[in-house]
């Protein structure tokens, strides 16, 4: 066999021909110089007799605003000069501080930070999805200081940790640990004792200073009102109203009033119970509960309109305040204002602004006393968990 009948065989496919010309030529088979324009490693894809594929190129992690460490560029490792590899190492917090490294105790260490505390003690009502961070209730109980068993217990009455269980604090076990810890107090007095016996009709009773309603048949809810919606239960006019979102299944056949109004272009929180009582305390001026709003007016707003409302403006039935006024957003065009009042007069949020050269383009109520709107979807109504009743009936001394 000749020379170049050598060179062109399949068993010798490199052949001396590709040896001048990287790898290209490599498993090209008898066609040597057919597919050897592509230059490098590209040709070793080949080796099926097929053509070499453009490497395809690498497409960058799109970026995440909730994880800086994914996007194109991130995290890359810099070359230096000489071509190697040169990231610098992140410096660590605190490290350019006066005696970092040091051992602790000694002089010019850094102070550790203290930890927080764990909680110690049983907890209560920790099977709720809401009313989890409403803090201390707003008012202290009655009277504490242990009260012999005998001047609370009811022979004929229940245990009162099975009271407790069924009224949803915790399981019987957890509520025995939170009487002898001292924290509850039936009729304004605390107990410790586990063999107490108690009427569930009669006694009032408070868990952490939380307020246990033992009657089933009071309802509390939270509507979030949309705008166009009338506050009431039923309108004449034929208007979109409460009853319109309220399904029988939640109610269980009881009669609902809602507390409170919003006018017709007011959206946000309106309080439904079946709870004569609160209702009237929750209303009445004297418990002055507060109230929260989000408002949105035209910009630019100046400085001194806020001082002016917390100071108080002179309305057609007299003067009227607001206990707490914040800035919350501004934007071209509008300015969102958070303000807190405790009045309920008729559209007095509205006719405060009016009076300031500011009329209201939108108005949201989000919070009454311990109370907040949240996430909830709008049109949307649920039923208040039992540290918010307890939060709320705290708030008006029951």
């Amino acid at each position: 066999m000749t020379q170049a009948g050598r060179q062109g065989s399949p068993r010798n496919g490199s052949g001396r021909s590709g040896a001048g010309r990287g790898d290209a030529g490599q498993g090209s088979g008898r066609g040597g110089r057919g597919f050897g324009s592509n230059r490098g490693n590209a040709g070793k894809r080949s080796s099926q007799g097929g053509p070499s594929r453009p490497s395809r190129p690498r497409e960058d992690a799109p970026f995440d605003p909730d994880n800086p460490t994914t996007g194109a560029g991130f995290g890359k490792r810099k070359s230096n000069a000489s071509g190697a590899s040169g990231a610098k190492t992140p410096r660590k917090p605190g490290s350019n501080k006066p005696g970092y490294g040091k051992a602790p105790g000694t002089p010019g260490a850094l102070k550790p930070k203290a930890k927080p505390a764990k909680q110690t003690g049983a907890r209560a009502f920790g099977g709720e999805r809401f009313g989890q961070n409403l803090g201390p209730v707003r008012k202290a109980r009655g009277p504490k200081g242990n009260v012999p068993q005998s001047e609370q217990h009811d022979s004929d009455g229940v245990r009162l940790q099975k009271v407790m269980a069924q009224a949803g604090v915790a399981s019987r076990r957890v509520c025995e640990e939170l009487i002898l810890e001292g924290r509850v107090e039936v009729n304004g007095q605390v107990t410790t004792e586990l063999g107490m016996r108690v009427d569930p009709a009669t006694a009032v009773i408070h868990v952490d200073g939380i307020r246990i309603q033992l009657d089933e048949n009071l309802l509390y809810m939270v509507f979030n009102k949309p705008k166009g919606v009338v506050s009431t239960m039923e309108d004449p006019e034929g208007r979109p109203c409460i009853s319109d979102f309220l399904k029988s299944s939640k109610t269980r056949g009881e009669r609902l009033f809602h507390v409170g109004r919003l006018d017709v272009a007011t959206e946000g929180l309106l309080l439904l119970t079946n709870d004569g009582e609160l209702a009237n305390r929750l209303t009445h001026p004297s418990y002055e509960v507060p109230k929260t709003y989000l408002v949105q007016v035209r910009a630019p707003f100046p400085h001194g309109v806020g001082a002016k409302l917390k100071a108080g403006v002179e309305l057609e039935d007299g003067i009227a305040a607001v206990d707490s006024f914040k800035l919350v957003d501004s934007t071209p065009g509008y300015v969102l204002i958070e303000v807190v009042l405790h009045s309920g007069k008729n559209r007095i949020v509205r006719r405060m602004f009016d009076a300031v050269g500011f009329p209201v383009q939108r108005l949201v109520r989000v919070k009454i006393g311990p109370i907040g709107l949240g996430d909830q979807r709008q049109g949307s109504i649920r039923n208040l968990g039992k540290q918010e009743i307890g939060h709320l009936l705290a708030s008006v001394g029951l």
